[in-house]
């Protein structure tokens, strides 16, 4: 954790000082230098001070700072993606006049000026409307036909991921979440991962409001990176209290044709708990008469589980949450959000991800509920 503390804050505190090397044709950060600095280490380190003000008990003061900072996160990462491409057309605008093209004259003191208020009006707007489409949960369906699906046992899945509960989701974004899921009128829910955030002190009676759906075959979980930052075995106790029965390298057998198997997410083996992300013995050979789900937070498929399962459902990446920042998520994850292939018959779904992490926007990445149907083969 010392580790990734330390690169967050050299990469978060660098876009930072390059924001600000871009701003200086603007007059006031000149005049208020040391205010503007003063003002970027504050926000560098917002996040810490959140958990801070979390493990003090100051719950007020946690929120106060958590949405300022993790707002001006989201700020800032669109400022600096929008300056970034602002900063490679000129390059490439300057290399046109080096090689002498006609028409492309030199770039003004003005000019540059007028950049910057433009990138600041770009990334506010994109701020404001990234809010707005991080309350705008879509439902995404999918139909899945399989001949291990009968005619007399279609099944419906809703798919909760990355919902991310603490200092910044709480009751009133889960009831929307709930309120979609239960519309859906699912036989199962499933979580895969995330569902508890790294402050978990503001959780009282959101698992009751989870509880309250009763699914006809239950509700299956599985830990991701950030139940384990929020501490174990508070996030096993909350997902139980909200009813889910969490897999952890186990499986369960669900109605007459399907089988649900879990892990966790490999994060455990930071803490020492290498045993519930260990795919191998999980999924027996391919059962011909039963529908088999994978739920696993990350999406990457293991080669030990290759062939074993029907449909891995995973989450995670929040198609990059904030965009351009799928194209970095890529780099790790190259698959797309939603329904893929994969080669040996089976299919992965990846989630967009229904709550947000850190900033409280989504950009050109809406949140999702995902529902999915599992039915027969269509007759011929």
């Amino acid at each position: 954790m010392r580790i990734f503390f330390l690169t967050f804050v050299a990469i978060y505190g660098g876009m930072h000082v390059y924001a600000l090397m871009r701003l200086r044709a603007l007059f006031w950060i000149g005049r208020y230098r040391l205010p503007a600095v003063a003002f970027c280490v504050i926000m560098v380190a917002a996040p810490l001070l959140v958990r801070i003000a979390e493990q003090g008990n100051f719950q007020n003061t946690a929120v106060v700072i958590a949405w300022l900072g993790y707002g001006w996160m989201g700020f800032i990462f669109l400022l600096v993606a929008i300056l970034a491409m602002m900063d490679i057309l000129i390059f490439a605008w300057r290399a046109m006049a080096r090689m002498g093209s006609a028409g492309v004259a030199s770039l003004s003191g003005e000019f540059h000026r007028k950049r910057s208020v433009m990138a600041l009006l770009l990334a506010l707007c994109c701020t404001l409307y990234g809010g707005y489409e991080a309350l705008q949960i879509r439902t995404k369906h999918v139909v899945i036909r399989s001949p291990k699906i009968s005619s007399t046992t279609a099944i419906r899945v809703v798919q909760l991921s990355d919902v991310h509960l603490g200092v910044m989701i709480g009751r009133w974004r889960l009831q929307r979440m709930l309120k979609a899921a239960a519309a859906a009128r699912p036989d199962i829910i499933v979580s895969t991962g995330d569902m508890v955030d790294g402050q978990i002190h503001r959780l009282n009676g959101l698992s009751e409001m989870l509880a309250g759906i009763s699914p006809r075959y239950g509700m299956y979980a599985v830990l991701g990176n950030h139940e384990y930052y929020a501490g174990l075995q508070n996030s096993l106790d909350f997902l139980r209290r909200a009813g889910f029965r969490v897999l952890r390298k186990e499986q369960a057998e669900i109605a007459e044709c399907l089988t649900i198997a879990g892990v966790d997410d490999p994060t455990g083996a930071r803490w020492g708990d290498t045993g519930g992300s260990d795919e191998k013995g999980l999924l027996a050979s391919p059962i011909e008469h039963r529908f088999t789900i994978l739920l696993k937070h990350r999406p990457a498929v293991h080669p030990e589980s290759r062939g074993r399962f029907d449909l891995q459902l995973s989450g995670h990446v929040h198609k990059g949450q904030i965009f351009p920042f799928n194209l970095l998520t890529w780099f790790f994850f190259p698959v797309n959000a939603g329904l893929n292939q994969l080669d040996d018959g089976s299919r992965l779904y990846v989630s967009r991800g229904t709550g947000t992490w850190g900033p409280p926007i989504r950009f050109l990445a809406p949140p999702e509920i995902t529902v999915i149907d599992l039915m027969p083969v269509a007759p011929l």
